[in-house]
């Protein structure tokens, strides 16, 4: 009997999660292979979670002491609904969190984490209209020279990522070494 992956979603993506937070802290050397098609934004929406763990936020960066934690998706979604389930039902510091996504800069307090793909163009007035205590991700080595602070980058078929100490610095979140250890570091 062939066993169906989704009979018990909820303890596959815990168990996915899981593997990748072993995978990121207990072997800083490795990095996760992706197929064709869509795992890749799989693996790359499980490390967006996965981020969230390693960064700490002031209360500035929420609206109230009982917003959620919101994760925003600007302009094109390369994740589809593979990002909603696999964040869904998760939390982040004890806030729930939530995905949007969103066609504009996004208000103050409004996106803990921003995530835009390398389509969107006007990425560097979009750094500086958005401000501090946003962890903001992107793709591509170039994200981070524009002053991004996680890229990703798929080298040999590999999920890897990029993290821009400045940019991390500047914006007042505070990322643990464990993060900073299994990254490449730039700074710019």
């Amino acid at each position: 009997m062939a066993r169906n992956r989704f009979a018990f979603p909820r303890l596959g993506r815990i168990s996915a999660g899981l593997q990748l937070s072993l995978l990121c802290c207990c072997f800083p050397g490795q990095t996760l292979a992706v197929a064709e098609g869509g795992l890749e934004y799989e693996v790359k929406a499980a490390f967006l979670l996965n981020f969230t763990k390693f960064v700490e936020w002031p209360p500035a960066a929420f609206e109230t002491p009982n917003s959620p934690f919101t994760l925003c998706i600007l302009g094109r979604d390369p994740f589809g609904h593979s990002i909603d389930y696999i964040l869904q039902g998760e939390s982040v510091s004890g806030r729930k969190l939530e995905v949007r996504r969103i066609d504009q800069l996004p208000a103050r307090q409004t996106c803990q984490v921003l995530f835009t793909d390398g389509a969107f163009k006007e990425i560097r007035r979009a750094l500086s209209d958005i401000g501090g205590t946003v962890l903001t991700v992107g793709e591509g080595e170039a994200f981070v020279n524009e002053g991004g602070i996680i890229a990703f980058v798929v080298d040999n078929r590999r999920v890897r990522f990029v993290i821009n100490q400045r940019a991390a610095q500047r914006s007042g979140l505070k990322l643990s070494s464990r993060l900073l250890g299994v990254a490449k570091l730039v700074e710019k």
